[in-house]
């Protein structure tokens, strides 16, 4: 065991080679997670978050993309582990939770039989010790009646306890790191609730580290103890989950936050998306690849790509935007103070002539989605 973050991602690169062109599905990530810590990695769909994921996995390899930088587990370097040893550690020191169970879960076969041949992959134990150990898992996911249940197929199974069978098939082998990749997708709310609460209870028990990928904020507003926000295959913000919610800097961070529905709002309130649409990851926009839905948007954007930077006075938190810190905390002000985010452009300095409407609305300071307080 080394000193340092379980899981150290350095400047992580995945590009695919397509009749159209290179996709940059993953342009330059570096993050970390250390044992029995959550990082959150949000963004909207096509951002890079899975694509980084799968790569740690070495998956990606299997679909022919081109990988540079560093992926440091435990020391090792990922990304040039022969396959061998990759496989040996997929399923065993680390773990993915794949975002649609139904689909994940092999349809002709019963769920304790999958779950048996998960432990037998890299346990050289018995059929009926492997089955034991089955039911012992879907009982600590919470499934009842695990020994009959084992004896079921997945279409038998609820949406929820589809998951939790994921789940249960992820600790088989007690991984150090667990990849939740949307979780709680197609769930009922209280579902949600169940499967994040069962995540963090078995983080309690097992002591591993968790990585949830999600687009939606309020996921892991509770849960986790660091937030990446990507956008188009980087990462735009970085910070304690207490930043992200009570101090974000980025207009992108802000627009997500707006997205999330809030019992601390009116029922009948609009919710707000984020204008226009993400862009092309094959012919991206130039300079800061977020200007063309900025509403804050200068005329340099358009041509200066913006790094990943820490902000004054708090090293930890870090985000790629041109907007100057003092700026961009008058804004975020002007937002909590309830003023309509039209007229705090010209904070920004002289903009470009008819901009997408504003992403983002007043949020109260320290409140996380859904009306819970910040501790």
């Amino acid at each position: 065991m080394t000193d340092g973050p379980l899981l150290k991602v350095e400047d992580l690169r995945v590009y695919f080679d397509t009749e159209d062109g290179v996709v940059h599905a993953v342009d330059g990530v570096s993050y970390s997670v250390d044992t029995g810590k959550t990082l959150g990695i949000v963004g909207e769909s096509g951002s890079g978050k899975t694509v980084s994921s799968l790569t740690t996995l070495g998956l990606t390899r299997l679909q022919g993309a081109t990988v540079t930088g560093r992926i440091h587990f435990e020391g090792r370097d990922l990304v040039g582990l022969p396959d061998r040893e990759l496989r040996r550690l997929r399923g065993n020191d680390i773990a993915m939770i794949f975002q649609d169970p139904l689909s994940s879960l092999h349809p002709f076969y019963k769920v304790g039989h999958q779950l048996v041949e998960a432990i037998r992959t890299h346990r050289n134990v018995s059929k009926s010790a492997a089955r034991k150990r089955a039911i012992d898992l879907l009982e600590l996911v919470g499934i009842p009646d695990p020994q009959r249940r084992a004896d079921e197929y997945p279409h038998e199974f609820s949406g929820g306890m589809r998951q939790r069978a994921m789940i249960a098939m992820a600790l088989s082998n007690e991984p150090k790191l667990l990849i939740a990749d949307e979780p709680t997708t197609a769930l009922d709310v209280t579902v949600q609730a169940q499967i994040l609460a069962l995540l963090q209870d078995l983080q309690d028990r097992l002591g591993m580290a968790i990585i949830i990928i999600t687009h939606d904020l309020g996921v892991v507003a509770e849960i986790t103890d660091e937030i990446c926000v990507m956008y188009s295959g980087r990462i735009v913000e970085r910070a304690s989950t207490d930043q992200i919610f009570d101090a974000p800097e980025h207009p992108y961070t802000w627009g997500l936050l707006k997205s999330i529905p809030r019992l601390d709002r009116p029922r009948n309130e609009d919710l707000v998306p984020i204008a226009g649409r993400p862009p092309s990851l094959i012919m991206r926009p130039s300079g800061c690849f977020f200007h063309p839905r900025c509403p804050y948007v200068q005329k340099r954007h358009r041509t200066v790509d913006p790094e990943l930077a820490p902000v004054p006075d708090d090293s930890h938190h870090q985000v790629a935007c041109l907007l100057d810190s003092s700026v961009r905390r008058k804004i975020w002000n002007g937002l909590q103070a309830g003023r309509d985010p039209t007229s705090l452009r010209e904070l920004a300095g002289p903009g470009l002539p008819s901009r997408a409407p504003a992403v983002a609305a007043p949020i109260a300071s320290g409140t996380r989605p859904g009306g819970l307080r910040a501790p």
